[in-house]
């Protein structure tokens, strides 16, 4: 599928968080790592490549739930740990073992290289905001920390709204709270499906950051660093070819 961006369409940005702008990915290995150490729980999964396996396939498991609203955000969060550990922690038990593997985490994070940068050129230009499936008190805390919330004039996210990317009413929830329609805003996130796709079909203008390289997926405009997104979004041009900006 071929697409026309218009010149001057597009007047905010909003942007996904989590592997994103932030590295999350190598937070979340590293802060684990170093979690379960300290626990002293290596040995019960062999190695700490294999727990990281075993625990981001829980994250998947127990976010899809809440995605469903089968599990509301605390909820799939200590279920997850239970899950992890093996034991029936009570709500208390959980809770304090993934505040313990928190601490490890935060202690890892960071920006991606190219985000400050590209938040620096798109500054004058378009409005900032960002849309997370998670929640506002943890992602509000995460862009604080990182010294980048006040490029954000409003922050959403699906733990408080009730519904979750790639439903449309999250998108529009965004929109609304920029008072703009949803053809004047482009989304930016990490995942083909949940932020780009669901975006489009949401009736935004959705830029899937491919940041692997995996390509393919030609009906989704496509860049590979976020240094590549000023300049599509000040082009008037057709997109549609993958490779054209990756």
């Amino acid at each position: 599928m071929t697409k026309q961006l218009r010149r001057g369409a597009v007047r905010a940005v909003v942007w996904d968080i989590d592997d994103t702008i932030f590295d999350y990915a190598t937070a979340d290995t590293a802060g684990m790592r170093a979690h379960l150490t300290v626990e002293g729980l290596l040995h019960t999964f062999g190695t700490a490549e294999q727990a990281l396996v075993r625990w981001k396939a829980l994250t998947r498991e127990h976010w899809a739930r809440f995605e469903a609203g089968e599990a509301d955000w605390e909820g799939q969060r200590r279920d997850r740990v239970r899950a992890f550990v093996g034991e029936a922690l009570d709500d208390a038990m959980a809770d304090a073992w993934f505040t313990r593997y928190l601490k490890h985490y935060e202690a890892a994070w960071s920006l991606f290289p190219d985000t400050v940068p590209a938040l620096d050129v798109l500054a004058g230009t378009y409005r900032h905001a960002v849309l997370s499936n998670s929640s506002l008190h943890n992602q509000d805390r995460k862009l604080r920390v990182l010294g980048v919330r006040d490029r954000f004039e409003a922050l959403v996210c699906a733990a408080e709204l009730g519904v979750a990317k790639p439903e449309a009413a999250a998108f529009h929830a965004v929109c609304e709270e920029l008072g703009l329609a949803p053809h004047e805003v482009a989304y930016v996130g990490d995942q083909p499906d949940t932020d780009a796709r669901g975006a489009v079909e949401a009736g935004l203008t959705g830029i899937w950051l491919d940041r692997a390289a995996i390509g393919g997926r030609p009906e989704l405009i496509r860049i590979t660093s976020l240094a590549q997104l000023p300049p599509l979004l000040a082009r008037d041009t057709r997109f549609g070819a993958p490779d054209s900006f990756g």
